[in-house]
């Protein structure tokens, strides 16, 4: 059905460069004529239920996430309601990369930092949010806001052209949208419960060759480890502390490169990042790695986010670098602490009331023993788990560009579709009932979609 879309039959010039052309009988008005902006204030709380916009949706924020807030703080906070458009309008000039756009789907309070809009009469708001995502998507809102980071208000919004269909045709494009994203989103699910699987079975592998080593006939002994039992005879069992030290060397070269941790990907550089990452203003407080050290994101050890620096170059203060204290190979470590067990043992030595930013600090990482094979036993594994894995990392790797290209294609639909690029009035009269993309999205974790994750992720104020 996808493949027979056409485009209208006649055009005209919309004014604006990033979105061309527009169906002949739409109508193109300024921003105001489509939305009026929100002003109503949580004065006396009249509402609690925070809400925060997270990988371009409004979720009600957890309790334990408001650590630090007290109540009369959420005063200065605006009320908005189911069908409300909430744009996060800060930033604009050293962000380039975040989800600005959320759609309120439950009524509560959200920052006043951010723009929150209501479609006006004969403008529906699930059109207007779609129509404002590809305004998003397309990177044309950075040419809007003003002052030195450019911040967007209404007054700098509100002149910006909007192309309306008449409100029949905004019902069939956004009916047109929930059945094709459902049909795809189901894809993209499917595919990511096969990655599951793969990778649970890619973890299985390297768990045994890591805890057990590589030949079945080794004499063992008791680890002292409940959870780890026996060991090869001739393993050891030290502390972290005799392994690993953090090394701090101050940042003195302006050529090193700056790195960032994904968890997908290692160490990299940070502008080969294909998730979010936010600038910094200065990198005078940044540390020096090398090659063989081996860098942990504190924050999300109990995600397994240690990794064996194979470059030259900085990483942020928030991360730890362990030089080694003996002769190791780095890389045999990071596979030992992606296993499930040392990332529950992380996650019961981190520290913080914020779910899923609990700290790990020196004094409980360097507490945590280590398995320790010979040298010449750990570049075998390293070898070995890499050979063994490398299929199965593969077909990973294709999925998950299969995921990727679905997602382009999903975008791209959507945009030529609001933008009315394609023709789905006739197409929309004969789809059959099924159940929107909101109700598919609601039975699962929207964010595991992110779920490569750095250091700066969170998109709240």
């Amino acid at each position: 059905m996808i493949d027979t879309l056409t485009p209208y039959p006649a055009y005209k010039d919309s004014g604006l460069p990033w979105l061309g052309q527009v169906p002949e009988h739409w109508e193109v008005r300024p921003a105001s004529g489509a939305f009026i902006p929100n002003k109503e204030r949580n004065q006396g709380m009249k509402e609690k239920t925070v809400l925060s916009l997270s990988y371009g949706r409004i979720v009600i924020k957890p309790p334990e996430k408001l650590h630090g807030l007290v109540p009369e703080s959420f005063e200065t906070y605006q009320i908005v309601n189911p069908g409300d458009i909430v744009l996060r309008t800060t930033d604009l000039q050293n962000d380039h990369t975040s989800m600005r756009v959320g759609m309120v789907r439950d009524r509560g309070i959200i920052t006043s930092a951010y723009l929150a809009l209501r479609a006006k009469v004969g403008v529906s708001p699930e059109f207007a949010f779609q129509f404002l995502s590809v305004w998003d998507s397309s990177k044309a809102i950075y040419g809007y806001g003003s002052g030195l980071r450019q911040n967007l208000d209404f007054s700098d919004f509100k002149r910006m052209p909007i192309a309306i269909p008449p409100p029949a045709e905004q019902a069939a494009i956004v009916r047109f949208l929930e059945w094709a994203g459902g049909r795809l989103e189901r894809t993209i699910r499917a595919k990511r419960k096969i990655i599951a699987l793969l990778n649970e079975q890619k973890q299985a592998i390297i768990h045994r060759a890591v805890t057990r080593g590589l030949d079945p006939d080794v004499p063992l002994k008791d680890s002292g480890i409940p959870w780890l039992g026996e060991i090869p005879a001739h393993w050891e069992v030290p502390m972290n502390n005799r392994i690993f030290r953090e090394k701090i060397r101050p940042n003195n070269d302006n050529n090193l490169p700056s790195l960032s941790l994904s968890q997908r990907d290692g160490l990299i550089l940070t502008d080969n990042l294909t998730e979010r990452s936010l600038k910094t203003s200065t990198y005078s407080n940044w540390k020096v790695t090398i090659p063989g050290d081996l860098v942990a994101n504190r924050f999300k050890a109990h995600l397994g986010v240690f990794f064996a620096s194979t470059l030259n170059g900085i990483v942020s203060f928030h991360y730890g670098v362990f030089k080694p204290q003996i002769q190791i190979n780095t890389k045999y470590f990071e596979l030992l602490y992606h296993t499930s067990p040392y990332r529950a043992i992380f996650a019961g030595r981190s520290n913080g009331m914020t779910v899923g930013l609990q700290n790990l600090s020196n004094q409980n990482f360097y507490a945590v023993r280590g398995i320790l094979p010979p040298l010449e036993e750990q570049y075998q594994i390293v070898s070995w788990c890499e050979q063994s894995t490398a299929s199965l990392t593969t077909v990973i790797s294709r999925l998950e560009r299969e995921i990727e290209l679905l997602r382009e294609y999903r975008t791209r639909l959507i945009s030529d579709v609001v933008t009315g690029k394609l023709d789905v009035r006739a197409a929309a009269a004969t789809l059959p009932d099924e159940p929107s993309i909101d109700s598919l999205v609601a039975a699962h974790d929207v964010l595991a979609d992110d779920a490569d994750e750095t250091l700066d992720t969170t998109e709240d104020v």
